[in-house]
This record gives C-alpha cells, structure tokens and sequence, in this order.
C-alpha cells in the first residue's frame, strides 16, 4: 500500500507566515496539515499564507481542516488565505461557497521558500485520535488579551457558549444563566474602565471581565456607593476592581487559567484588591472562587436584589483581605 505524502515548509516574517504544501492532502497527512496551521494560531500569526501550488489532490476531509483553520483564526483576529490551488482543489472550493473568502488571486505573499529558518515534515503516520483537533492545548500556548469594546461585542455570543460549557453539568448551573451572562456583559461593558480579558489557544478557553470602583473609579452613588461603603467597612480598601464574571475552559488545568486572567486584570486596572458577588445558594461558584484563592467574606445587606449575596474578595499581595 502506497501513502501519501506531504511536505510543510514554513517562512515567517514578523506577525505573518508563508506555509508551502507539496504533495496530496488526504487521510494519511490531514493531521500533519492540521497541526502545522494550529502552531501557527499558537505563535501568534495573524496571517496565514498558504501556497497549494505543489499540492497534487486535496480531499474533502482536507479541505474542512482548512476552512475550521480559518474560522479559528477568524475568532483570534486572525487570517488564513490559500493561493494557487489546483483544479481540483479550486472545484471543491467552488462547491462550498464561504471558502471563496480564503482565496486570493494575487501572486505569492511572501519571497518563496528558502532553506534556512523553515520547519518541514512530512507523515506517514495515522492520526492521532485520543485527542481532538477543537481541544484546547493548554500549558504554555496559552496566550492574554486585552479586548476593546467592539472586539467585545463581536465575541460576545463565542464567550457566552464558554460560560454556559463551564457550569454546564455542574450545581451551580442554575446561578448561571446564559441569558444573564449576556445582559451582565453588556451592563459591565458600559462602565468607566471597562477591561474584558481572554485566554486563548486556538480556541476560546478563559475570559475575565470587570470595572474599577472606588477613589478614580465609579462614583459613590446608589448601588456603588453602597458596595463600596461595605467593601472599605470589610477591607479597609476605598479603592477595588469588581470581577463581574472569571470564566474558565471545564478542563484539568482550568484553575491556571482562571488564577492568571484575573492577576492580569488586577495589574491592567491598577489594583489590589478584587470583589465579586456570588448567589449565597451558588455553593459551586463559592467553591471555585475560593481554590482560585478568594476569601468569602459571607453574606452582606444593604445591596439591591431579591437576596442578600456572598462578597468574596481576593489581595494580590497573596495575603487575605482582613475584617476590621
């Protein structure tokens, strides 16, 4: 039985990579093709040049690695663009119309592919299946960023589905609903000093989103006024960050994640102190806020809404946030 093969050289210049395919694109070297595209996603390309111009077949199942490249890169704010296909690569492009956005008919991006700085393989190895080409990696490709307001909103529905998988099976499900996950998002969103942070591999797989509050934050008027009275009552702090939501991917390593996203926040906002406010009922949400180190400082009143909820607090200093 004779296998097929491919070759991958890859040339990078700055934010952007040339990647050269030569020869078939079929069960045997999808995995391989698949994997060289995700370490481009991992080291932060934000263009991804691929020249089909020595790849003689393509299969169907070739082509879908491609196109949920391309939509993986489109959730990072990246691009994935495929130039000279073949005729029977352009005739499966032809049959599903969205891929047509992938192809560009200018002349090869990048100086063609050299000796030097390349990285090249070829497989004739079946793919691995323990592990699924939409499973995050986690780890070091594990990368922080800052969202603007826009960039927020057109993510907005991605982080939602991350929410709703995160709780999902678990107690606290029912303390988090998706619907109000959006509305929270939107409300916080509008705040002065709004940050949204999320994690990401080649997926989504951690987001932390909150507003400043206190002395140059939000005013003490209603609500914050009152948060704030009781915070500096509890801590002895007139200035904080309010987390609103910490979202994690549902996975081994899902604590990391979490611990780094709202560090990060902490420094980006210029605070040490973090508050946020849980249902007292939501046993689960209290549980994973305290192994990520938060102190819950019990129920407080004096705040608007049905039931009086649990602050739990968190010092960047590493020590808990005294009562006084």
């Amino acid at each position: 039985m004779i296998l097929s093969r491919l070759d991958i050289h890859r040339r990078n210049r700055g934010e952007r990579t040339l990647v050269t395919l030569a020869g078939d694109i079929g069960p045997a070297t999808t995995p391989l093709l698949r994997a060289a595209v995700e370490q481009c996603l991992l080291d932060g390309v934000t263009v991804i040049d691929i020249d089909l111009a020595t790849v003689g077949s393509c299969d169907a199942r070739g082509l879908e690695v491609l196109l949920s490249a391309a939509r993986r890169a489109g959730r990072v704010h990246a691009r994935l663009r495929l130039h000279h296909p073949c005729p029977q690569i352009a005739r499966l492009l032809d049959a599903t119309e969205p891929t047509s956005l992938l192809l560009t008919a200018s002349a090869s991006p990048l100086p063609p592919a050299a000796s030097d700085g390349l990285v090249s393989g070829a497989t004739r190895a079946p793919e691995d299946a323990a592990r699924r080409p939409d499973q995050p990696v986690l780890g070091d490709g594990i990368r922080l960023r800052r969202l603007t307001r826009w960039q927020a909103e057109d993510m907005r529905e991605d982080i939602a589905d991350l929410a709703a998988e995160s709780v999902a099976g678990t107690t606290g499900e029912r303390y988090h609903n998706r619907g109000d996950f959006l509305h929270r998002l939107t409300v916080t969103a509008r705040r002065p000093g709004f940050v949204l942070l999320v994690a990401e591999t080649t997926v989504l797989v951690g987001c932390a989103f909150g507003f400043p509050a206190g002395p140059d934050g939000s005013g003490r008027r209603g609500c914050d006024g009152a948060l704030q009275e009781i915070i500096q009552r509890l801590t002895s702090r007139a200035r904080f960050v309010v987390l609103t939501q910490v979202v994690a991917h549902p996975h081994v390593q899902h604590r990391d994640i979490a611990r780094r996203l709202q560090q990060r926040l902490l420094t980006d906002l210029h605070s040490s102190l973090g508050i946020t406010l849980l249902h007292p009922a939501d046993r689960a949400g209290q549980a994973a806020f305290s192994s990520w180190g938060w102190q819950n400082m019990g129920e407080v009143v004096g705040l608007p809404g049905p039931v009086a909820p649990c602050v739990l607090t968190l010092s960047v200093e590493g020590q808990p946030s005294a009562r006084r």
